[in-house]
Parts: structure tokens; sequence; C-alpha cells
């Protein structure tokens, strides 16, 4: 229970407690605010404490899990305890007030490719009378390493990208004709680990502080053109946008749930049997308002904590403001995919809006909007916020 009145549908209740960064004006220098209700609570001023007054979550984020757990115990011990209301209340701010900022800095970027529905489907699209799946799938999480001065926070506006692509088979430049979205959930590192040595699947949450939001566009014509042999590369460097507000992992307690079943034998380092960290998040896409997919994400065939031992197995180390994607959540049915070359299958199934129009790709002007909720420890849902992008022409050079 908290002394707050809390409006219940923002999912930012006690056992929630996000952080992000904020501004009160355009002048006013960037500090760590944890969301909840509909305030905002101002640590920098609260506490006095400098790593809360930096602009960015990297420094809080490096003091690592110990630091973590001691300040979600005195921020929720100040929400619940009248006796701390005269001195807290005067640093509670009205969420419509502030500007959301880019929460931590990105140190390095890597996005997975670990729904299996969603690999299937493009597998079926564009290798059709072959296996829908490649021979490594589910032997390892695939990746790759994207552009990390591109991850952008959610409403900064998506400007179509431009590139070469082909056109009736001869290659051609000019604004993508396909550009499409990728509903995912993001893991921001907090804790750097050491050059050459991995990190087991069992210390995943030594290392990382919590989950966001992604949307990892995606020019689809520009990526078939170029993928081949080393994978996406223009084609998704453009923009990522991430949600303004990390969920600490310490909230998600009552989301942890088992994987699904295998199918094939796993090596030792990915064996996550004694420490699974699948994830009961429901997901929502809506473009221009309206629902289009609700993406679950409890079906993740490869779980956050295998895809960061993967990442380490080779000796690569971590930064603090690491950010790893799940890749597409998408689920069995038509209306769990969460992108739109899935949705309208390659363009052949156009997708339907309740205004008449349909979509096969992003047209100018649309908007996305993807919201994700969790199951919470006082039995209600918690929220993580939304990220948000406009599709705007491309700046022609």
């Amino acid at each position: 229970m908290t002394w707050l009145d809390l409006p219940e549908s923002t999912g930012f209740g006690i056992t929630n407690l996000p952080y992000g960064v904020f501004v009160t004006d355009s002048s006013a220098a960037p500090r760590t605010g944890v969301a909840i209700g509909d305030q905002v609570l101002d640590l920098a001023g609260l506490t006095g404490d400098p790593v809360h007054a930096t602009g960015s979550l990297n420094a809080f984020l490096a003091q690592g899990p110990e630091s973590w757990a001691a300040l979600r115990s005195m921020i929720a011990a100040w929400l619940t305890d009248p006796a701390h209301r005269e001195r807290v209340t005067p640093h509670l701010l009205p969420m419509d007030s502030v500007t959301l900022r880019m929460p931590f800095e990105v140190a390095d970027y890597v996005d997975f490719y670990s729904s299996r529905d969603h690999a299937e489907n493009l597998g079926r699209m564009f290798r059709p009378g072959s296996p829908a799946l490649t021979p490594n799938w589910k032997h390892l999480p695939i990746g790759y390493h994207g552009r990390s001065g591109t991850v952008q926070v959610s409403g900064t506006p998506v400007t179509r990208p431009q590139g070469q692509y082909l056109a009736d088979g001869t290659p051609a430049f000019g604004p993508s004709r396909r550009l499409d979205i990728e509903a995912e959930v993001g893991f921001v590192v907090g804790v750097p680990s050491v050059l050459g040595t991995p990190v087991p699947v069992h210390d995943f949450s030594s290392y990382v502080f919590g989950v966001c939001l992604v949307n990892d566009w995606s020019a689809r014509d520009l990526q078939a053109w170029e993928y081949v042999p080393l994978g996406p590369f223009l084609g998704k460097s453009f923009l990522t946008s991430v949600s303004p507000w990390v969920v600490p992992l310490a909230a998600l307690s009552e989301a942890r749930v088992k994987p699904p079943v295998r199918d094939e034998p796993l090596l030792p380092y990915l064996d996550d049997s004694d420490a699974p960290w699948g994830l009961d998040l429901s997901l929502e896409v809506r473009l221009n308002g309206e629902v289009v997919s609700r993406p679950p994400f409890r079906g993740m065939y490869w779980t956050a904590a295998q895809q960061l031992a993967h990442l380490t197995v080779n000796g690569a180390s971590l930064r603090t403001g690491d950010l790893f994607a799940s890749g597409t959540v998408s689920g069995p049915a038509r209306d769990e995919r969460g992108s739109l070359i899935e949705l309208s299958w390659d363009g052949a199934e156009p997708l339907e809006l309740p205004d008449g129009t349909t979509r096969t790709f992003l047209q100018d002007g649309d908007e996305i909007t993807i919201t994700a909720t969790a199951p919470a420890a006082d039995g209600s849902h918690l929220s993580f916020g939304h990220v948000t992008g406009t599709i705007r022409p491309t700046a022609l050079p």
C-alpha cells in the first residue's frame, strides 16, 4: 500500500518503479526520475546524490545489484510509510509536466532473432520448399551488431531511409518502399564484464539491470538486397527506438516463466534449466491508434539470459549501457505477429484498418505505438510505458 492516490490505469504502481531521465523545461538539466502513478519522483532532488543528476542512468547502473536493490527498497519505503510524506511530496512532479529523455547512454547494441514463430514465418516467405528454420537456429541465439548511435528515445521522428534496392531485378536508389516495424523487448546492461570472461546464464541478473521496449525499424527492401552474405546493415541502422522507462528486473519476479520446450539438446553454456528467464509479457502494437497485433513474449524460444551467455561466450566484454534486444516478438496467430511483413505476408495479404484503408508497409505520416504489460507482485499488472514513432518523408540530399 502507498499513501499516494494512484490511478489504476497507469501500470506504474509501487511494485513497478521504473527508472527514466526527464527535464522540466528546455533549459533545465536532465535528471533521474522514477514513475509512480501519473507522477515522477525526482531522485536527484530527493536524495541529493549526484549520481542522479548526470542526465543518464549509466552511473547508477554501474553501481551494481546491491545498490539497485538498496535504492529500490528505500523508494518503496518513502512511498509507503506516511512518515516520509512531507519530505517526499515536494519532489513528486506531474508526469505531463516533464519531458522524458533517452534514459541511458547506449554503449553497444545487439539485436537477436529469438521468436520461432517469426523466424518460421520469414523462412516460409523467402525459402518456400525448404525448411522454415536455418540449420543453426535451434542451436544458438542468432544476432547481429547494430549501430548504437542511432538508438533513440520514443517520439524521435522516423525519417524514411533511402538506399539501394532491387527494382525489377535491377539495382536502384531511393527511399525505402517497404518500411517496417519490429516489436521487441530490450535488456539494459548495468555491470561491465572482463574481456575474455564469459557471463554464464545463471549470472544474468548480476549484470542486467532492467527491461525496456524496442522498435527496431526495418527497411525490408534495402535489407533484402544488402544482407547476403554478411547480414543487416543500412536496412536496420537508420533508427532503433526505445521506451523512456526501464523496468528493473526486480519488478518482474511474478512474470518469470519457463521458456518453451526446446526441440534440440542445448550445449552446456546455453542450458538454462536451473535459471529459466522466460518472461510473461503481453505486447500491443497500434498503427495510427488502432490495435493491429498483440504479440506474446512468453513464447520466445531463446531467453535474454541465453542471449547474454551467447553474446559473451567468445570472451566479448560487456559495458555499462549495452542494449540487447529480443528480435521481433511474434506468436502463432495472425494477430500476434510483431512486424508488418508478417501481418501482410510480404505484401500479399494487405492489412485492413478500421478506417477502410489497408497497409502492406508503412506510409509517411503513419504512427506506430508499442506497449506492454506484465504480471505484478501485488496481483495487478505493471506497465512498460510505450515506444512511439511517426514516419516522415525521406530527407533528400
